[in-house]
């Protein structure tokens, strides 16, 4: 079967891609459709060093895409492990067919895939019954007719999946991604600004923050004791930006008293990095 990829002239009418995307996430998203590992179920292995080879960027470059995509945007699910990633609308445009060679090739590859769990969200976006179907019997171990296992084995395994699904969802809990829109919009309402959450530095600056264990709250904080400070302030007033109020001087800016904003000349901005 010839390998091509469908992507719709309508992709760039898409309001996701019009308001959340930036360029460099189109670009990324066109990538991840089309690159010569992608499959006809919308699932492939590609590991991030091949990625970075074939965009040209570093591997934390590649991870920070991959973060947002799959935390931000919610477009895509990527096992570490198995280094296998599922493109979750996948099937909207491309598995609306379900001639014979389309499910014979679909079959083949569904077998092929080592965690099953990442064609769940893919379903959900599948308009051929048929399709789905297979799918579906792949996710629920019961594409294989001649399976050996007995009803209490399949129910273990059933129970096991769920426990495994709390505990995703615990971890999610207690290692959510930073609120990046909520701290921006904060920014830009209290310092009336019109920064983008979706940019990659602003967003690399909240997460290295947070992963220190700083949250929500702490980030208003800052953004108050400062926008407090230096708004007033014609030369200062500049600074009220991402990569001055989340750098390495956040801890120092969130601990800093009350009555020291007045202590601090309006022209001393030497020692704000």
């Amino acid at each position: 079967m010839a390998k091509f990829r469908k992507v719709q002239t309508t992709f760039w009418q898409d309001s996701r891609v019009l308001e959340e995307l930036t360029p460099e996430d189109k670009y990324f998203y066109l990538y991840l459709l089309t690159n010569p590992n992608t499959t006809q179920i919308g699932v492939y292995q590609i590991t991030k060093k091949q990625m970075a080879f074939d965009l040209g960027y570093s591997t934390e470059s590649i991870s920070s895409l991959l973060d947002r995509f799959i935390n931000v945007h919610r477009l895509i699910k990527y096992n570490e492990k198995t280094r296998e990633i599922a493109i979750n609308n996948w099937g909207k445009h491309n598995l609306t067919n379900a001639g014979k060679p389309v499910i014979d090739c679909i079959k083949k590859e569904l077998q092929e895939v080592k965690d099953v769990n990442l064609l769940v969200e893919i379903i959900s976006h599948i308009p051929n019954e048929d399709i789905a179907t297979l799918f579906s019997r792949t996710v629920h171990g019961t594409y294989n007719d001649a399976s050996t296992l007995g009803g209490e084995e399949e129910e273990k395994e059933e129970e096991k999946e769920e426990e495994k699904e709390e505990e995703k969802e615990e971890e999610i809990k207690t290692h959510a991604s930073p609120p990046f829109r909520e701290i921006i919009e904060y920014l830009n309402e209290k310092s009336d600004s019109c920064y983008r959450y979706t940019t990659t530095k602003t967003q690399e600056l909240i997460r290295k923050r947070w992963k220190e264990g700083f949250r929500l709250e702490d980030f208003q904080k800052v953004i108050d004791i400062k926008v407090n400070e230096w708004l007033k302030h014609k030369e200062m007033s500049r600074y009220l930006r991402p990569e001055t109020l989340f750098g390495t001087k956040f801890e120092g800016y969130l601990n800093q008293k009350v009555g020291d904003q007045d202590k601090k000349p309006p022209g001393d901005y030497d020692k704000l990095f």
